[in-house]
Order: structure tokens, then C-alpha cells, then sequence
């Protein structure tokens, strides 16, 4: 048997590792940022679009009414003019694949809206309470499809591949050091030093990216971007006392996100003018 010292190996294995995953890093529409993209976004969608179904058939939806109707008129401006600046630009739009669909969640008790891969948007009742207008609820809802427009989740899942095949092969060469330091930790603290380090900071770029995204989106479909520091001064005083700190969490703290939202506005109001509909 042919036998390879771990310095060798490990090369080797770097190598291997960059050939594979250079063609798969893709760039973020807008910002530019290169992000690593090795799982299909076809498969993610249909994924994301099965278990779409699967939730609406098992939750209680608002399926008429002025709210719902609002939601789905942000949506569709939304749609527009995220699809005609991309081709205004000449660029490809990221969205030429989706399936747009939009839902109304029945629950006051739930702040909060998301956005599945492939445009599958749902918004609880909840969070209108903090809302309050439709230029803040725009916010919102550009900051999800922003997720999606960014293939955050492909992003995500691509990263947590990556480390878990990296971390496994270093482990062998390393004796078991790796998962030895991460379970000590675990049991002393109560905290994954991997979410502490990479997950938890990796999630508070992803944020902050769709936060930046979503302003440019609404501004695009013609909303008033200053009502977002509004809205995420109302976020902030209803999780006074209930907000983690930062370095445990995956999203920014509200003052940081009121504070780059305040410093982006007005170039994004300058070089992001509404779209005429």
C-alpha cells in the first residue's frame, strides 16, 4: 500500500477541495459578492416549492381582505421592477425562474415574513401590527425576496456542506481534536463554537445584505425607503428586553440595522429611482 504523510494529504485534499468548488462560486446580483453555490438551485426550488404547499395546506390563511390585498399589490410592483431593472441593465435577472405566491398567516402572535427560493412569500398578521403602513410592510417584503434574489438559502447549505467535509477530513489527520474542542466547549457552555465563529457572523452578512437589497427593491417599485428607520425603531422597542446579543444571534442588533439603513438612504433614493409602472 502507497502511504502519504498527512501534510501531503491535506495538500492534496486543498487541491481537490478549490478545483471543485472555484466554478461553483456565483456573484450576488448588485453587490457583487462572490458566494459559494455548489448545491442546484432547480433542486432547491422544487424543494422549497413542495414544502410551500405543504404549509399552506396545514395553516390557517387569510384568504380575502384589504391586508392580503396589499400585500399581494407590494408583491406584484415588486416583481415588476426588481425583473425590469436587471433587464434595463442588461443583466440577467435572477427572478426569470420563479413562481411567484403570496399568503396572509392568521397570527398575532408571529412578527415576522419570509420568502422561499423560487418567490414563495408568506407574512403573518402579526407583523402588521409593527408595519403599520405599506411603505414599512415594503420594506419587509424586500428584504425577503432579497434573500431569495441572492440565493441565500443555496449559499447557506452550500457552506454547511463544505465545512462539514472539510472538518470531517481535518478530524482524521488531527485525532478527533476538532470534535473533542467543539464538545468540550458544548458541555461547559451550552454554545457551538462552529455557530459562534462561522454560522452566527456568516448569517449577520446575509442580513445585512438582504437589508441593503430590500431598501434598493422598494425604492425600485417606488416606496418611501425613509419609513424603513421608522419601522425598525417600532422593531426595536417591541423586542426591548427580549433581544440577544449579537455575537449569539444571526441577525445584526436593530441599532445596527437602523444604523446602516440611515446611512444608505439617500444613495439609494439617488441611484435607485422608482421604476414607472
Amino acid at each position: 500500500m502507497y502511504n502519504i504523510n498527512r501534510r501531503k494529504f491535506l495538500g492534496y485534499f486543498g487541491c481537490g477541495c478549490c478545483s471543485l468548488l472555484m466554478p461553483s462560486c456565483t456573484t450576488v446580483p448588485i453587490t457583487e459578492r462572490k458566494q459559494l453555490s455548489i448545491i442546484s438551485e432547480a433542486k432547491i426550488n422544487r424543494q422549497a416549492a413542495a414544502a410551500y404547499e405543504q404549509f399552506r395546506k396545514k395553516t390557517k390563511l387569510v384568504t380575502k381582505g384589504k391586508q392580503l390585498t396589499q400585500i399581494k399589490n407590494i408583491g406584484k410592483r415588486m416583481e415588476y421592477a426588481v425583473s425590469t431593472f436587471f433587464v434595463n441593465q442588461g443583466k440577467e435577472d435572477p427572478t426569470s425562474n420563479f413562481s411567484w405566491d403570496y399568503v396572509l398567516v392568521d397570527n398575532d402572535k408571529v412578527i415576522n415574513a419570509w420568502c422561499m427560493p423560487g418567490g414563495k412569500i408568506a407574512v403573518y398578521t402579526g407583523l402588521l401590527k409593527i408595519t403599520k403602513n405599506i411603505n414599512a410592510l415594503s420594506i419587509v417584503m424586500g428584504h425577503e425576496i432579497a434573500h431569495a434574489v441572492a440565493r441565500h438559502s443555496i449559499e447557506r447549505a452550500s457552506q454547511a456542506m463544505t465545512i462539514n467535509l472539510g472538518t470531517t477530513v481535518a478530524d482524521i489527520f488531527l485525532g478527533g481534536a476538532i470534535n473533542r474542542t467543539r464538545n468540550t466547549v458544548g458541555k461547559n457552555t451550552g454554545l457551538d463554537i462552529f455557530q459562534l465563529g462561522i454560522m452566527n457572523p456568516f448569517g449577520r452578512k446575509q442580513e445585512t445584505e438582504a437589508d441593503y437589497l430590500g431598501l434598493i427593491f422598494s425604492s425600485l417599485s417606488g416606496y418611501d425607503i425613509r419609513e424603513s428607520v421608522n419601522l425598525w425603531k417600532r422593531m426595536a422597542d417591541n423586542k426591548k428586553g427580549k433581544e440577544v446579543p449579537a455575537f449569539l444571534s444571526t441577525h445584526p442588533s436593530s441599532t445596527k440595522r437602523i444604523e446602516n439603513l440611515s446611512g444608505w438612504i439617500n444613495e439609494v433614493i439617488i441611484k435607485y429611482p422608482p421604476i414607472k409602472i
